[in-house]
């Protein structure tokens, strides 16, 4: 029955979807493909536009830095409120009376995940259209739209890890009489930040990819320059500017995984 739901889904899927491979290889499509990759080559590494790209390279760390930022500050709290184990439920909650804990425990926990689940289930994109007819065109929206949705991201993951921490270290040191500050503090936190850390950078890797996309609806950076210079049918400059996003991609990567290595 799997197998044939499967061949199903599948067989729908391609219908719907219209996918349709062979125009992949149609003369037409190779003809577009061939004509966009001669005038890609050579791309465009004359000084004046390097040096002109270097401000959209560096704002496209920065919308990242600091939308990643405002992701972790929002999606922090939230993350900890949309924790079933610290907010209603498990050993910190065992002797409070069942009444309290849901009247007080799960009210919060329950606004706390419609919120994440609102905050992530609107993309990037839509986040950073919304944020530029609010703000006006610039690099700050995007650092709004990568917070915004990032936030709901990194704090659905956070209430995932800090519920998937090991039990018996924080009903050990309740047993022994520490406060719930302290099981959190010295049982909790230990286990789950190391986890936390490499999710978060792994977030800030995303967000450098996320600003270029967030360009093309004018919240600055790198994407921005790709979309005026496809626009004016400049491909080598867009050569460019996607080597110099994969630079800066890598680079984040490299920084990132040395930092993971140290904490895990």
């Amino acid at each position: 029955m799997l197998a044939v739901t499967l061949t199903v889904t599948l067989a729908l899927s391609l219908r719907t979807a219209q996918v349709d491979l062979r125009l992949l290889v149609d003369g037409d499509a190779l003809g577009n493909v061939a004509r966009f990759a001669r005038g890609m080559w050579p791309p465009n590494l004359s000084r004046e536009f390097l040096g002109l790209m270097l401000r959209p390279a560096l704002e496209t760390i920065h919308i990242s830095v600091m939308g990643t930022a405002i992701a972790v500050l929002l999606g922090a709290p939230l993350g900890v409120l949309a924790t079933a184990t610290l907010s209603w439920r498990g050993v910190l909650h065992e002797r409070a009376p069942r009444a309290g804990r849901w009247a007080l425990g799960f009210l919060p926990y329950a606004v706390a995940r419609v919120l994440l689940s609102t905050f992530r289930s609107i993309p990037e994109y839509v986040w950073a259209l919304m944020f530029v007819r609010a703000v006006g065109l610039g690099p700050f929206p995007g650092v709004l739209a990568i917070g915004v949705a990032y936030g709901g991201m990194l704090g659905k993951v956070y209430s995932e890890i800090l519920e998937a921490a090991n039990p018996r270290p924080l009903e050990t040191l309740h047993a022994a009489g520490a406060s719930r500050l302290g099981v959190v503090l010295y049982g909790l936190l230990p286990q789950a930040m190391p986890n936390v850390i490499a999710y978060t950078l792994y977030r800030w890797e995303c967000a450098i990819r996320a600003s270029a996309i967030l360009g093309f609806v004018g919240a600055g950076g790198l994407g921005q320059q790709i979309e005026l210079s496809m626009r004016m049918f400049q491909f080598d400059e867009v050569l460019t500017l996607l080597t110099m996003l994969f630079v800066l991609v890598a680079t984040v990567d490299w920084v990132s995984g040395r930092i993971r290595a140290r904490v895990i």
